[in-house]
């Protein structure tokens, strides 16, 4: 314990934005290593929210064996949220309430599991804390399954996304080869990505060979061209018989605009609510190459599927939890346990820590060396940097009904100390 903390100092951890196959894990390593510090941790439940609302979750109330089963269940045990606090003039009001509820708990450790824009607000109440006068050190525990946060080799959440993907791509496309003679010619298959497309780029890992799926990938680093495109998928149907395609959601044309903009207006971190590009891609196949067409959608189903979770993803999940807690118990304040790639064959890596100023509100994209010179595959270069994360199994027990056995916690909340948070 920090030198500077009581005895009756707690730990609170939040889980934020899209949740992963593996950000329980991170949860689960997070409570054992505070339970061997003998250190009382309190959950948020729905992440930021129920900081703000002083709605807290006694994890001591579990048992080990539930905190345990958290390794290998999938979701946000403790709920999450995708509301982001703006700078501190604006939602100032909010940060405060987050310092009060912190001080009425006597919580002096606060870590933050989520991406680019938890680590600002991670960083953000560092800086609160010390201008109020109340000492709280604030970490960051990496996780997103677009893997793009900055500083980091590869975020926890990733690997086990980049696995399904090319699992469930080559799995696809064996399927369109059986019926391509009658049936399917052209197949996409709809990723997550909106701005990054390291999840595209892990369909690649499907095949090696030139005829093998997927036969075109799609970027939202670069331009999409649709008279390019539908060249390229005649010219593969040709060639092959058929054509996969697998596509980010955030591919956009030569004007900006998102090939497929659901037109739902935008999420609370303000971003475009996406989906729809396959449908739209299959669309604009059949209607001008006239070739039948199917497309899928795996949307949550990418990073919720825990049966088919990496091993190397879960391993780093676990390692960035416990990191966490060590860093806060040793006096650090705005950072970031972060995973450094040490070689790719054997695959080693280390946990190292980063600054929180670093890596708030940025965005590491795919680099163009990852990316063919023709716009619509990967690079030996891409698949020696991805293949690593993707290795090992880590399946689920299964019960006698032959269903994965997940855990559903208690739950059990803390009393509140202080007003009700008044809301808009």
């Amino acid at each position: 314990m920090h030198a500077t903390q009581k005895p009756t100092a707690k730990l609170l951890y939040a889980q934020s934005g899209g949740v992963t196959a593996v950000i329980n894990a991170t949860a689960a390593a997070v409570i054992e290593t505070c339970r061997k510090h003998k250190i009382t941790v309190y959950a948020a439940r729905n992440g930021i929210l129920g900081a703000l609302r002083e709605d807290l979750i006694d994890t001591a109330k579990e048992t080990p064996a539930a905190i345990r089963a958290l390794k290998h269940t999938p979701g946000g045990a403790f709920g999450s949220c995708r509301v982001k606090l703006k700078s501190l003039e604006d939602d100032r009001a909010k940060y405060e309430r987050l310092i009060e509820v912190f001080r009425a708990h006597e919580i002096r450790w606060f870590l933050y599991n989520g991406g680019n824009d938890s680590a600002d607000t991670a960083l953000k109440l560092s800086q609160l804390g010390k201008t109020m006068g109340y000492d709280i050190l604030c970490i960051g525990v990496p996780k997103t399954v677009d893997n793009d946060l900055a500083i980091t080799d590869c975020c926890p959440g990733f690997g086990s996304v980049a696995k399904y993907t090319a699992v469930s791509l080559r799995e696809c496309a064996l399927d369109v080869v059986s019926m391509m003679d009658t049936s399917t010619k052209v197949f996409v298959m709809e990723v997550m990505g909106r701005h990054a497309g390291w999840i595209a780029a892990s369909a690649g890992l499907a095949g090696t060979g030139r005829n093998d799926a997927p036969h075109i990938i799609l970027f939202p680093e670069l331009e999409f061209d649709e008279e390019r495109f539908l060249a390229r998928v005649r010219e593969t149907v040709e060639r092959v018989g058929c054509c996969v395609v697998a596509a980010s959601e955030g591919i956009r044309d030569a004007n900006g605009k998102f090939v497929a903009d659901a037109h739902a207006g935008s999420d609370a971190f303000g971003h475009t609510q996406l989906g729809g590009v396959a449908p739209a891609l299959a669309g604009m196949v059949r209607d001008k190459l006239q070739l039948k067409t199917h497309w899928a959608m795996p949307d949550y189903l990418q990073r919720s599927a825990r049966h088919i979770a990496s091993k190397t993803d879960l391993d780093q999940a676990l390692a960035v939890g416990k990191a966490a807690v060590e860093l806060a118990l040793a006096g650090e304040n705005a950072v970031m346990p972060v995973i450094k790639r040490v070689s790719d064959s054997p695959y080693r890596w280390r946990i190292e820590t980063a600054g929180l100023d670093q890596i708030a509100n940025r965005e590491k994209k795919l680099p163009r060396s990852f990316i063919t010179k023709d716009g619509y595959g990967i690079t030996a270069t891409a698949r020696q940097y991805l293949s690593p994360l993707i290795h090992g199994e880590a399946p689920p027990p299964y019960g006698k009904d032959g269903l994965p056995k997940y855990i559903a916690l208690k739950n059990a909340s803390v009393r509140k100390k202080l007003p009700p948070l008044r809301e808009p």
